[in-house]
């Protein structure tokens, strides 16, 4: 074997790992996951309010 084809087989195997990433990565099991995480920074805001508000009471 070459270089030459080393390299290709190389490529080939990061190309085809690059998209079962993209692939499990915009699956459709995983939608609720990223929706959870996308919102975890509100969340914090959310808990702080009502901590004031409790506090306030």
């Amino acid at each position: 074997m070459d270089q030459g084809t080393v390299g290709t087989i190389f490529t080939l195997v990061v190309f085809v790992c690059f998209i079962g990433v993209v692939l499990w990565a915009f699956s459709s099991r995983n939608k609720k996951k990223y929706d959870e995480a996308a919102n975890l920074p509100f969340a914090d805001e959310e808990q702080d309010k009502i901590k004031k508000d409790n506090r306030e009471s």
